[in-house]
């Protein structure tokens, strides 16, 4: 086992940084970074394999770090530094960009959704929103958890196109077992946001259950639409 000091430089997360760049550093040189220090045992290193060896890199977006307090080496501050650094990361995805982003079809959104809605261990619902020349407006998530309360979710989707302004909706949840055959709650929820759509005047064009490799889109379907 090696120290950090012991590591030849060109080797060590930050020198092989500044000498490659971030993006071709591998994952565990990148934890390296965030984490900064290992403890007397193990280098910052060794603690990050440990810590990927625990815990799958995608599914820390997802895991409740509080499981990690049982690797020695990461305490309070660490956990903090580690949730902050994925909650940024989630953000400046999700942000506004200064442009907008034309998605005219349902993979393109789908393509777009499944960065920040596989591999969750809970179903998400988010609203896209969109201006007249189909491009998106804003992301928001609506609700955490099953469909249950249709009423309440589609005030709160429509309140946000209002906000927004926007021209049409499409919406999106995920399916954490990835099958993506919609469910009947699913149907009844999707026929009830269309009617409210045309009420309302702010149509909700399409519905689309995200899975890792594949998605459901009732557009494609004419389930409802």
């Amino acid at each position: 086992m090696y120290t950090m000091k012991e590591i030849p430089i060109q080797e060590r997360p930050r020198e092989r940084a500044k000498e490659v760049g971030v993006e071709n550093l591998t994952d565990h040189e990148l934890l390296s970074i965030l984490l900064k220090t290992g403890t007397k045992e193990k280098n910052v290193s060794e603690l990050s394999m440990e810590i990927l060896k625990k815990v799958e890199l995608q599914d820390l977006k997802e895991t409740n770090l509080l499981e990690l307090k049982n690797i020695k080496g990461i305490g309070e501050v660490k956990l903090l530094e580690l949730q902050a650094s994925i909650e940024l990361g989630k953000r400046i995805y999700l942000r506004k960009p200064k442009e907008y982003v034309t998605m005219d079809n349902p993979k393109s959104i789908w393509e777009d959704a499944r960065y920040f809605l596989t591999d969750l261990k809970q179903e998400q619902f988010y609203g896209y929103y969109f201006n007249t020349k189909q491009q998106l407006i804003k992301r928001k998530r609506i609700f955490i958890g099953t469909i249950n309360q249709a009423s309440t979710h589609t005030r709160e989707i429509f309140k946000e196109a209002y906000q927004v302004s926007a021209s049409y909706i499409v919406c999106i949840h995920n399916h954490p077992s990835n099958d993506v055959t919609p469910s009947k709650a699913d149907i009844i929820f999707t026929n009830h946001l269309m009617e409210t759509g045309e009420i309302q005047g702010i149509p909700v064009v399409d519905h689309i259950i995200v899975g890792e490799q594949t998605f459901y889109s009732f557009h494609d379907h004419k389930n409802s639409l």
